[in-house]
């Protein structure tokens, strides 16, 4: 079972944290992580791949290897995945061949990516030693644009070709967007199995509760046994948040329409099909930093997904899937089941309710999947069971009452379920895992609110003995809510009712757990890590019933170990708590230790079973950060261009009248700024003209991607501004001038903020060719061929400076060619003066950079999250009228851009920058630029540094990513 989360390295640019990530989602039960690699950020220059520092595979690699984590990598060329280009390099928009086809221009630019990459990839399959067990050589090639060949064998089996001359050897997915059927096996370009995505509830957050009728899907499985009965079913993009645009209503909202009530029901769903190739797409988001995300969305990346942007785990929904993934884990007869096709009343007597059974093909178990027939209900429907077993067909329960179903809710009950050769003969409550230890096997089994449930055990399969014993040495009152008792026909029958108290049954030498779900989201299932887990051929996985650890408590269960009669977690705490190792304890336990193998805790085990309670001491750490608006801020100009002595010799000339951009120009020469090799942040023009006595008015049409802005000036003189709106990719504006004497120079400015490129979803439609500048002009009085110009964007475009940060980090503006956004600008120079900060602000249209610094002393041994929090007292959009200032702020942290805010849009206020950009024990520069967008200038409200929830940690050092500090760079203008 490839039980797998999505994450994107490249989204969380600190490798010494890629462990953490794996952690979280091991310890949820997951077996895999898929990911992305993107090759925009690889091959900023043409011909060089970049992967080192930050952008290197291997420490991820080694970090998966570490947790026990296998890989689906899924390096594109082409990813989608809301990036900037949807991973293209933008140079590709200068490329005469139509992408994602068999076009030679495409393949050959792409064969150095493929050659390279393809090759750091193969050195770590599984046949290597390494945790690459799949992979995706195209993504979602599901729609291609009218008269393109689709889908065309030629294409597909010419990438596949790249990465096979690379070394890769294992299988080959697809993703199908829909269950179309492309690149099936067997057809002509094939893959080896065939997968496909599915986003049910789409991506409007705005309205959370909001699930539409018939968004349910009922026949994938059918679908899939019609394209593919012979490969696995396999869904390598399922919806585990979703993302949200600029203006929208936050992550939040996300998190609430893909909570733990979507799991509950649309990941049993897929699991009532037999899916055995899982994928939750995200399961950690990340952030869009240094220019990297898409137009459509904004820093960000969080997706609403179950570890929050900070790494947080603390939304339901992380415990939620922890106990899904587990169960079927947990349940080895899964993998040979196979589903009847739709739903089927046969099994319950309630017409509300739909069930799918999965029976196994080679052994008796069985699963029933039960849902409500209307998904979305919110209803609490009653019901009784009518199903199959071994001995015989049984109407469940068997005692008086009924079962229930609440709304948005979903349950997978079990038949003839096999504990190590105790038979479960059935049970209505959902189970979390089962381990057979050496005397005793465990078995913990949970329940929702206000609910009912019985469970059957075979007799004879429980060996001599069979008492039945609530015990209460655990749980005081476990007796008044567990009736047990034996039928005639050889079954012991366990009848009970939801509580909050957790209580322990014993049936022979099996203990069943009874949790509430609360509880059981406090539950952990840990495979035992190896001596020496780094040097393991393959990694390790939770075996049904064998070397698995059961947790109870704790804010995160990271590792367990045992060596000799000595046991040793590690994990996370957020408070001081008591855990219970309810099985895997050595008995006697002579030793416990958590996060350190130098100092055991103290504990204590029950003779009889073995558990062990133990008290794990949260001390609280102090944290003390710096108040921003209390420090030495230095500021300087970023927008000298505007200014009567600047001199543009060092710009880029817009000469090129052949631009071989699907789009042609409709000026005199290209603005385009891809053309010049300007892929992203501001873009800057500079039109020359002399006056002629009749000018009136300056049209000028731009375009820079959803919710881009722009601001233009003559000369010295403040022209106007376009805010920006999350609908609008182009604008044109249209300024009032007055005659020019004729004869006199003059230059017209044009900052335009690019939102990323467009993705390229749609095969040979090359949206990513979207050009982001000018599209057209028109100076009144004259022709179009009267203004001459320059452009330029990051300082050596395409020939980048900042090799540590990639070639997306920085954009056009004039601190940021200068390299005044990095540590230790010359804040003494030239042009500096001191300030109070973005919050005083400038007082006219314009850009302006400031910078500070300070240290930070975050106590080790803690994950504390920081993040820069705006004030924005305008709740949302500037309303027109407003006295509130249009303004565009980035942030830097030593170096990194960490956000893009827009202040009359929204909706992210708060950025979070995790540790290893911050030195948490060190010197920090925080740099800011602010561009005011209205004559009367703008300030900052307010911006402040912020802690989140500090835990105490077990992950270990957290390295500080190389951030080389300013150095006075050639050429700069």
């Amino acid at each position: 079972m490839f039980y797998s989360g999505e994450v994107h390295p490249f989204r969380l640019p600190v490798p010494s944290l890629w462990l953490d990530i794996f952690q979280k989602i091991r310890s949820m039960g997951y077996t895999g992580v898929s990911f992305y690699i993107d090759w925009a950020l690889l091959e900023g220059t043409p011909g060089t791949i970049r992967a080192s520092g930050v952008f290197a595979l291997e420490p991820f690699f080694d970090a998966a290897q570490k947790a026990g984590i296998y890989l689906l990598a899924r390096p594109g060329p082409y990813i989608n995945a809301e990036a900037s280009g949807g991973g293209f390099p933008g140079w590709l928009a200068r490329l005469p061949g139509r992408l994602r086809t068999a076009d030679a221009a495409y393949l050959n630019a792409s064969d150095l990516y493929t050659s390279v990459i393809g090759a750091k990839i193969a050195a770590a399959q599984i046949t290597h030693g390494g945790p690459v067990i799949l992979f995706q050589p195209e993504n979602e090639y599901t729609s291609a644009t009218r008269g393109v060949p689709f889908p065309d064998p030629i294409y597909m089996r010419a990438v596949q070709a790249q990465y096979r001359r690379a070394g890769i050897t294992v299988p080959m997915v697809s993703n199908d967007a829909g269950i179309k059927g492309n690149n099936a096996p067997g057809t002509e370009g094939g893959l080896d199995i065939y997968g496909h995505d599915g986003y049910p509830l789409g991506f409007n957050c705005a309205h959370p509760d909001n699930w539409p009728k018939g968004n349910l899907p009922t026949n994938w499985r059918d679908m899939h046994y019609q394209i593919s009965p012979a490969t696995p079913y396999a869904i390598p993009e399922f919806q585990g948040g979703a993302f949200d645009p600029w203006g929208g209503p936050g992550y939040e909202k996300c998190a609430q329409l893909v909570n733990h009530e979507y799991e509950r029901v649309f990941y049993k769903n897929d699991i009532s099909f037999g899916v055995t190739i899982f994928n939750l797409y995200m399961t950690y988001g990340g952030t869009n930093w240094g220019n990297l995300g898409h137009p459509g969305g904004y820093t960000s990346y969080d997706y609403g997904a179950a570890i929050t942007e900070e790494r947080g785990i603390n939304r339901t929904k992380y415990s939620e899937a922890k106990l899904i993934a587990n169960s079927i884990l947990a349940s080895p007869a899964y993998l040979s089941a196979f589903a009847e096709f739709g739903t089927n009343g046969t099994f319950v007597n309630n017409s509300a309710l739909s069930i799918t059974r999965l029976q196994g093909s080679d052994v008796q178990t069985q699963f029933f999947v039960i849902r409500h027939t209307a998904y979305n209900s919110k209803k609490s429907e009653p019901y009784r069971l009518t199903i199959p077993t071994s001995a015989g067909t049984m109407r469940i329960p068997q005692a008086a009452g009924a079962l229930t179903l609440h709304g948005r809710d979903s349950k997978i009950m079990v038949t003839d379920f096999d504990l190590g050769g105790i038979n479960i003969l059935y049970s209505t409550a959902e189970i979390l895992t089962w381990q057979k230890y050496t005397d005793r096997t465990i078995l913990v089994i949970y329940t929702g609110s206000n609910e009912q449930h019985e469970l059957a055990i075979t007799e004879s399969t429980l060996g001599n003995a069979s008492t039945v014993d609530v015990d209460p040495r655990f749980i005081e009152g476990a007796g008044e809510s567990v009736s047990a008792a034996s039928t005639e026909n050889g079954h012991v029958v366990l009848s009970f009712k939801s509580a909050a108290q957790d209580r322990i049954v014993r049936v022979a030498n099996l203990y069943i757990h009874i949790l509430d779900r609360d509880s059981a989201h406090k539950t952990w299932v840990l495979p035992f890590t190896p001596d020496a887990p780094t040097s393991a051929s393959v990694p390790y996985y939770i075996q049904p019933g064998v070397s698995n650890a059961i947790i109870h408590g704790g804010y995160l269960m990271r590792t367990a170990a045992v060596i000799g009669r000595e046991m040793a977690l590690t994990g996370d705490i957020d408070r001081t708590t008591t855990i219970r190792i309810l099985g895997g304890a050595p008995r006697p336990l002579t030793a416990l230790y958590f996060n350190d193998m130098r100092t055991p805790i103290p504990f204590e085990q029950d003779e009889a079973t073995g558990i062990v309670t133990a008290e794990l001491e949260f001390r609280e750490p102090v944290i003390k950060l710096p108040k921003l608006s209390k420090l030495q801020w230095y500021t300087v100009d970023s927008l000298p261009e505007v200014s009567g002595n600047y001199s543009d010799a060092g710009w880029t000339p817009a000469t090129m009248t052949n631009s071989l951009n699907p789009r042609r120009p409709t000026t005199p020469t290209s603005l385009y700024a891809s053309d010049y090799g300007y892929h992203a942040g501001s873009i800057l023009y500079r039109g020359h003209f002399r006056g002629n006595g009749r000018e009136s008015s300056i049209s000028l049409t731009t375009q820079g991607g959803s919710a881009f802005g722009m601001s233009a000036w003559l000369d010295s003189t403040y022209l106007g501004s376009w805010r920006g709106h999350p609908d609008a990719e182009a604008h044109n504006s249209t300024f009032s001038i007055g005659p020019q004497t004729a004869g006199s120079p003059h230059v017209l400015t044009v900052g335009i903020d690019h939102m990323g490129l467009d993705e390229n979803w749609n095969v040979g439609a090359d949206q990513m060719k979207k050009p982001r500048g000018i599209l057209d002009y028109k100076l009144a009085g004259h022709a179009a061929t009267d203004v001459s110009w320059k452009v330029t964007g990051n300082l050596g475009g395409e020939s980048y400076h900042d090799h540590a940060r990639g070639p997306l980090n920085e954009g056009g503006l004039y601190a940021e060619r200068a390299g005044f956004h990095l540590p230790s600008p010359p804040v003494n120079g030239a042009g500096w003066r001191a300030s109070a900060g973005p919050t005083e602000g400038i007082a006219r249209a314009g850009i302006a950079l400031f910078t500070t610094s300070f240290n930070l002393d975050i106590p080790a041994g803690y994950d504390v999250p920081l993040s820069l929090q705006f004030k924005n007292g305008t709740g949302g959009e500037v309303p027109a009228g407003s006295t509130w200032a249009a303004y565009r702020a980035q942030v830097w942290v030593n170096g990194w851009q960490f956000g893009k805010y827009v202040h009359t849009l929204g909706p992210q206020t708060r950025f979070p920058v995790p540790e290893g950009i911050w030195n948490y024990r060190g010197r920090n520069w925080v740099a800011v630029s602010l561009w005011a967008m209205e004559e009367g200038g703008a300030h900052v409200e307010g911006l402040e540094l912020v802690a989140g929830q500090a835990v105490q940690t077990g992950l270990g050092e957290v390295k500080v990513v190389e951030s080389p500090g300013w150095k006075g760079r050639e050429g700069v203008y």
